[in-house]
């Protein structure tokens, strides 16, 4: 009888465990994701203060 208690004490040990292992994971692929957001983020702002303002030289003409 007490290996069945044992083996139901460590099953749940690992249930714990794998508990503990897959919100660790999901942290770290919430980090992840926030950083791949904000580095688009920084790409994008990047892009707009370099972008022309107005609409002086984006036209030409050329004649053949």
């Amino acid at each position: 009888m007490s290996q069945s208690v044992g083996a139901a004490t460590s099953n749940q040990g690992f249930e714990v465990l794998g508990a503990v292992m897959a919100k660790k994971q999901q942290n770290q692929e919430a980090k992840m994701a926030t950083m791949l957001v904000q580095s688009a983020m920084q790409s994008v702002e990047q892009v707009q203060a370099s972008s022309p303002v107005g609409n002086l030289g984006q036209n030409i003409n050329i004649t053949v």
